[in-house]
């Protein structure tokens, strides 16, 4: 199999990193404090094996009992989970391509098989072809907002891609940064109800990137039969303590997401004016293509400059997308924005 190859993390000093969507603020004072009473505290024990106060804050956030959260390691553990949970070898898994290739990484780990749904350049699917993959999936995987082009789809859309006997995993790792934020309703709806189970991070709206912690959200009997498949103690005691004082500090969350959401709307002008073709974003990054086509150039550039963004390229998308390569960048604060906006005025006409 082929491992998922993350983003460049230099554990040097002076870069400016607008590669991996991290947070560039800092969590909430509260984490802290947390983090240093956990640590002080009683590291000598097994943590709480189900990360019981935070479920009831989750639960508190999405308007559900703690019965519908499942605490993971980082979002990617949930995701795990629920191939272990649903998936037997053979059975079938698909997600909207170009998007989130760990997927098929975890996919090949359980022994399934994967089915791309090609997105067209507008982003949509062809319904009839959603339909005939999804059919007969065990679980159709399916970012929300997608990375790496931002969009968000529509309940309408995402009930095209319910499974007959299989569950819908919309994976939110973004959320928090788009429009409508929350997907509690929609968990409660007839036609997504027992048939949904809903993923997030705190990597991103929570500047908790460091803190590997993320938590799913599903109907009890979805998220029961979970619940026997993971690892006995998968969140450890100073995780669990920064997740469960970060999700209850809304104000300071939602502080940092007015701030990214401002640089956002900035950096996309700053970079249509540039020449770059530019997808509205409802994430924390933007996914932008010059007419030039010379993205890796203009990645390795920036990165000779200790600047660095994503140059992806996607391999067996349809012809007439466009989505073969580009550009995800990061939202950075307003400093490393004018000095990504900077270099790129400079390296704009040496590549074009």
């Amino acid at each position: 199999m082929r491992g998922y190859v993350p983003g460049e993390q230099p554990q040097d000093d002076g870069w400016t990193k607008l590669n991996t969507n991290e947070n560039p603020y800092p969590p909430s004072p509260k984490v802290v404090e947390a983090i240093q009473a956990a640590a002080t505290g009683r590291l000598n024990i097994y943590p709480d094996a189900t990360a019981t106060e935070f479920r009831e804050a989750a639960a508190e956030l999405f308007g559900v009992t703690p019965d519908w959260i499942l605490a993971g390691n980082g979002s990617d553990e949930n995701l795990t989970i629920l191939i272990r949970s649903f998936c037997d070898p053979g059975s079938q898994i698909v997600y909207p391509y170009p998007s989130y290739v760990l997927y098929e990484s975890l996919a090949a780990i359980q022994g399934c098989s994967v089915s791309r749904l090609l997105l067209r350049a507008d982003l949509s699917w062809d319904s009839s072809e959603a339909a005939e993959l999804s059919e007969a999936a065990r679980l159709v995987f399916v970012p929300n907002p997608n990375s790496p082009t931002g969009n968000l789809w529509s309940a309408d859309e995402l009930q095209q891609l319910l499974p007959r006997d299989g569950i819908l995993v919309l994976d939110e790792a973004y959320a928090d940064f788009a429009d409508s934020p929350h997907s509690g309703e929609l968990l409660r709806e007839e036609r997504f109800a027992q048939r949904m189970v809903v993923t997030r991070t705190f990597s991103k709206s929570y500047s908790l990137a460091g803190i590997r912690f993320g938590f799913s959200v599903a109907d009890p009997e979805l998220t029961g039969g979970m619940h026997k498949v993971r690892d006995s103690y998968n969140c450890d005691a100073v995780a669990t303590a920064a997740a469960t004082a970060a999700i209850r500090d809304q104000d300071w969350m939602l502080a940092n997401r007015r701030k990214v959401l401002a640089t956002r709307v900035r950096l996309a002008t700053a970079l249509a004016e540039l020449g770059f073709n530019v997808t509205p974003s409802q994430a924390n990054f933007i996914w932008c293509q010059h007419p030039s086509g010379r993205h890796q150039q203009i990645y390795e550039a920036l990165k000779e400059r200790k600047i660095l963004v994503r140059f992806m390229q996607f391999a067996g998308v349809r012809a007439e997308s466009g989505l073969d390569d580009g550009l995800r960048i990061t939202v950075g604060t307003d400093e490393q924005t004018d000095l990504l906006l900077a270099a790129l005025t400079t390296i704009m006409p040496e590549q074009t």
